[in-house]
Formats: structure tokens, C-alpha cells, sequence
């Protein structure tokens, strides 16, 4: 999607949002068939609902942890190569 496109759907889901006036109402269908979704996963089991309900976010808890330390990684690598260029540390190949 270009920027511009991106952009424009922005604009039009922060206005979409202030038109709303009960945002909660607006996101209860979806609530509630994610919920369905586990208890469906559960064979109806409430317990065994809730269990996987918190696997679930878990799950998206440590792969965002992942990925935040992934990209700090990837920072400092780019920051320590950025160092050895300044320093005139890189072997260079002349044109």
C-alpha cells in the first residue's frame, strides 16, 4: 500500500472513531466472537476456554518480546558498524 494510501485510511479510521460514540458497543461482536472462538476451541469448557484464551495472548506477549529484542540487536549491530565506518576501520575497495 503506498504512503498515501496508508495515509488516507488512517485519516478515515481516526475519523470513523471519533464519530463513534460508544466505541464499546461498536467492538462487542468482536469481542465476543474471539471468546467464541476459545470456547469453541474448548469443546465448551469454560475453564479450558479461559486457559487457552491466556496461552493465546501469552503466545503474542512473547513474540513481541522477541521481536523488541530483535530490534535492539539489530540496532546495536547497525550502531557498532556505523561507529567502525566513522572511524575509517572498514576496509574499503577503491573504485
Amino acid at each position: 500500500m503506498s504512503s498515501e494510501k496508508q495515509l488516507a485510511a488512517r485519516i478515515a479510521a481516526h475519523s470513523s472513531w471519533a464519530a463513534t460514540a460508544d466505541r464499546a458497543a461498536r467492538t462487542a461482536p468482536a469481542r465476543a466472537a474471539l471468546d467464541q472462538k476459545f470456547i469453541d476451541a474448548a469443546g465448551g469448557d469454560l475453564v479450558r476456554a479461559a486457559h487457552l484464551r491466556k496461552a493465546h495472548f501469552a503466545r503474542l506477549a512473547l513474540k513481541s518480546a522477541q521481536a523488541r529484542r530483535r530490534a535492539r540487536e539489530l540496532t546495536a549491530e547497525a550502531d557498532a558498524a556505523e561507529v567502525e565506518l566513522e572511524q575509517g576501520g572498514g576496509d574499503r575497495v577503491a573504485s
